[in-house]
């Protein structure tokens, strides 16, 4: 079992913050495959402040199961402190800060991975946030602006210094986006600088991976993102691999296009039918990838319009891919 801060986690596993991504359908499609730890997308701390209708649905998760961490971004420390404030009464169980988050829209308003320009900063948004509220604070971070730079370790010791319980690093620069390969050496270099756990972060595609990662850097815990689009099952494989060294058996057509179906059910269930349709597109589009005819199944998919519909065209592909 770890800890992060007063948290206890079933397991080592944690399913990253994605922005139009990690909503509730997904968090509960990562819980239900054995993730111990879900992340809320991206939460604006101007929303928050403004009590905009969209950001305070967003950020709720107190119907939820526990833990939820809520991911925060922001640049003003008293306002990113009040939004922590307000996500620990809306259910968060941990509240982490968005240091890392390279998209210019975000950068340009001196968020996100902005922030790893700007340490001075970003230490008195770590200290505000971590004085309001009385969850567990934690800081998902890049190595730095720039390739070759290794601003992660100064900002991982003012995160550790300022009360932060925990901090994530993705093994990029913000400049690389999501191009070439993570450079994991990072996460390990990090690791040997704190005392608090290092969650790591990057090109964790299947088990393997995460089980490689924790022997090569020494991370607590690993957070997989692209790797589980489509793919919830790499949550059951990882804690499986890393808790007792015994894999699962993959899953066949049949169980991923059952995973797909279910995940759009509870799409339905929290945002209706007619947005659910639209927004589940991408991610049935992941779930059917390499499976026998997904070509002509995402096709159908794309002009479905409603629930029916897209689950016709998925038992065809589940028929396909017999």
């Amino acid at each position: 079992m770890l800890s992060i801060g007063q948290l206890k986690l079933k397991n080592r596993v944690f399913s990253a913050p994605m922005a139009g991504v990690s909503d509730r359908a997904y968090r509960d499609m990562a819980r239900e495959y054995g993730c111990g730890l879900v992340y809320t997308e991206m939460i604006s701390n101007m929303g928050l402040f403004y009590r905009q209708q969209r950001t305070l649905q967003m950020a709720d998760v107190r119907a939820e199961p526990a833990p939820v961490a809520a991911q925060i971004f922001g640049s003003e420390p008293d306002i990113v402190a009040r939004g922590a404030a307000l996500l620990q009464e809306l259910g968060a169980s941990l509240i982490d800060i968005n240091m890392g988050c390279p998209t210019p829209k975000v950068v340009k308003n001196g968020e996100g991975a902005a922030l790893l320009l700007d340490l001075p900063r970003a230490a008195r948004i770590i200290r505000a946030t971590v004085k309001a509220v009385t969850v567990p604070v934690s800081v998902k971070m890049r190595k730095g602006w720039n390739p070759g730079e290794s601003t992660f370790l100064e900002l991982g010791r003012i995160a550790e210094n300022e009360g932060a319980s925990a901090v994530a690093l993705h093994g990029r620069s913000r400049q690389e986006f999501f191009s070439g390969q993570a450079d994991w050496q990072a996460i390990a270099e990090l690791k040997k600088s704190l005392r608090i756990p290092v969650i790591g972060n990057g090109d964790i595609w299947k088990a393997a991976d995460a089980a490689r990662m924790v022997e090569e850097t020494g991370c607590e815990a690993v957070m997989i993102g692209r790797g589980a689009l489509g793919n919830p099952f790499i949550f059951r494989e990882t804690a499986a691999l890393l808790e007792d060294g015994n894999e699962p058996a993959k899953p066949g057509p049949e169980e991923r296009i059952a995973a797909a179906i279910r995940h759009l059910e509870l799409a339905c269930r929290y945002k209706g039918e007619a947005v659910a349709v639209r927004e589940m597109r991408k991610h049935l589009s992941w779930y059917t990838r390499g499976l026998r005819g997904a070509a002509q199944i995402r096709v159908m998919i794309n002009r479905a319009g409603s629930y029916e519909e897209i689950r016709a065209a998925l038992f065809a592909c589940c028929k396909l891919a017999e």
